[in-house]
């Protein structure tokens, strides 16, 4: 009987785990959400905040896309580059939801391959278009790159008064 005790503690320590371990996956982009009205609100967002936004289309399912997000949110550095001159939106792009319309309004950036990223101002008027494949380096990506690519389109890199 104590064996068979053993056996069962076993078998529900197991699933606890295996459950804890389906938790900690990483969830960017939700394939249900209504990416229009997500869009509209980071919007009203950016605005008030007098920011652009960074749409960085792509899926859970991308492990780039995973990556960027990692890369760029445990550099302390570029986490606040981003947080000061972004408002950010996880686009997604599965077999649950190709968001289609949307991506045909953006002139089919998914031709880039995952991911990939729309600079809007914070009206909504798509100002680039970035490869992600141009950021990369090794397994992972280029900080100086990806720095650059924040400092050219931010809002004061296109400002007519910083630059006149």
């Amino acid at each position: 009987k104590i064996f068979s005790m053993y056996k069962i503690v076993f078998v529900l320590l197991l699933i606890a785990n295996m459950l804890q371990a389906q938790e900690k996956k990483i969830n960017l982009y939700n394939p249900y959400e209504n990416a229009d009205s997500a869009i509209t609100i980071i919007k009203k967002k950016a605005a008030l905040e007098g920011k652009h936004i960074l749409i960085q289309i792509g899926g859970n399912w991308c492990s780039w896309c995973i990556e960027f997000n990692r890369f760029t949110t445990t550099d302390k550095q570029m986490d606040s580059l981003l947080k000061a001159d972004f408002v950010v939106y996880h686009l997604n792009y599965s077999k649950e939801n190709l968001n289609k319309k949307l991506l045909a309004q953006f002139g089919f950036p998914q031709r880039f391959g995952f991911p990939v990223f729309i600079v809007l101002d914070n009206k909504g008027k798509q100002l680039h278009t970035q490869n992600s494949s141009y950021l990369e380096k090794d397994k992972s990506y280029s900080k100086e790159k990806v720095m650059e690519f924040f400092q050219h389109w931010n809002a004061k890199a296109l400002d007519p008064k910083a630059n006149g």
